[in-house]
């Protein structure tokens, strides 16, 4: 014999409460991409309105100046990005946009190349580093957070060894020109960076390969059964993240007229935290050009106001440091939440 549950227990979904979860939904996701440039304009307008800011902060000349100086890190944020969608780290992106530099300015200061030649030469130190990269991780199946940050090891101690510690300056004057140089109230820097971004936003959004290299990133093993060459296109990946760097370091040598003496971290970090950040925008749970931008600016623009207000130089480091952590945090818990939707 079988009972018959009454008619008021049944649980049925209406599709008017359909609808309604729907729209919820869809306007919860609306919140989470606009959330980080909502923010960023949050940020701005604060610092704009503050008294012990709002002489400078909104300035042409300081706007200029911070777009201009963050050209370097964002490139080097976009290089990482290569690499990270596949689901690799390369912490040796720093180094390498440093190591360019170094490969750059010796060229022109010590050797008398020509302009081209010695960008030329630091775009192909550029390519061996992201080769030997991409070969460690992707046919030796090296664990890419441990070998980048011994080949960054690497080039900083090779950088010390031929600066012996020293800047090398000298290079030639259209380089510099070309640095400091500004049209329609912007560095020119900032153009070729914008272009840069729009090639790496079209190449990772818009073609086969950058679909495939988020499948990488997202389920490897599903990816390889569907026929992606993971190795051909890690190594790829690792390619484009070095000669992007690369890129970065020739513009250092632009701005700074030669070149220093560095590790590369202080490029490395700021960068990291604006793409993790750029994960918590647009597309949440997934690092894109856009969100990186995004997360690049805030930083920049938090730092700018921070400094503005007469801040300690501490607070640099501290709040790059907080804002790397709450990315992270935010980022993993983005992507675990994307993939338990999916799944």
């Amino acid at each position: 014999m079988t009972t018959q549950a009454p008619e008021a227990s049944r649980t049925e979904t209406t599709p008017a409460a359909t609808a309604s979860a729907t729209r919820r939904s869809g306007s919860l996701a609306a919140i989470e991409r606009l959330a980080l440039p909502a923010l960023l304009v949050l940020v701005v307008l604060f610092f704009t309105v503050y008294p012990a800011s709002r002489e400078i902060y909104a300035t042409s000349a300081n706007v200029s100046v911070v777009l201009g100086n963050q050209s370097v890190v964002l490139l080097v944020a976009v290089a990482i990005l290569f690499p990270l969608v596949a689901g690799h780290f390369d912490f040796s992106a720093g180094a390498t946009a440093i190591f360019a530099s170094v490969v750059a300015a010796a060229g022109m200061a010590r050797f008398d190349l020509p302009v081209v030649v010695a960008c030329l030469l630091a775009l192909i130190a550029g390519v061996l580093i992201g080769t030997v990269n991409g070969l460690v991780v992707s046919r030796f199946r090296m664990n890419a957070f441990v070998s980048t940050l011994g080949m960054a090891t690497l080039l900083g101690g090779l950088i010390q060894w031929y600066t012996g510690g020293l800047a090398i300056v000298g290079i030639s004057q259209s380089m510099t020109d070309f640095g400091s140089a500004s049209w329609l109230g912007l560095p020119r820097v900032v153009y070729v960076v914008a272009v840069v971004l729009i090639a790496s936003w079209y190449v990772l959004t818009h073609t086969p390969y950058g679909r495939s290299l988020y499948a990488l990133g997202s389920n490897e093993r599903a990816a390889v059964l569907v026929g992606i060459p993971r190795p051909r296109y890690t190594l790829i990946a690792f390619v484009t993240a070095s000669v992007l760097a690369s890129i970065a370091g020739i513009i250092v040598v632009a701005r700074t007229g030669g070149a220093n003496a560095d590790n590369g971290m202080s490029l490395l970090f700021p960068a990291l935290t604006a793409a993790f950040l750029g994960t918590t925008g647009f597309q949440p749970g997934r690092f894109n050009v856009l969100g990186t931008v995004v997360g690049v600016l805030f930083v920049a623009a938090s730092v700018s106001g921070l400094t503005l207000s007469g801040a300690h130089d501490w607070v640099d480091q501290v709040f790059n440091g907080l804002a790397l952590l709450i990315a992270v945090g935010l980022s993993s818990y983005l992507r675990r939440r994307r993939e338990g939707a999916t799944s």
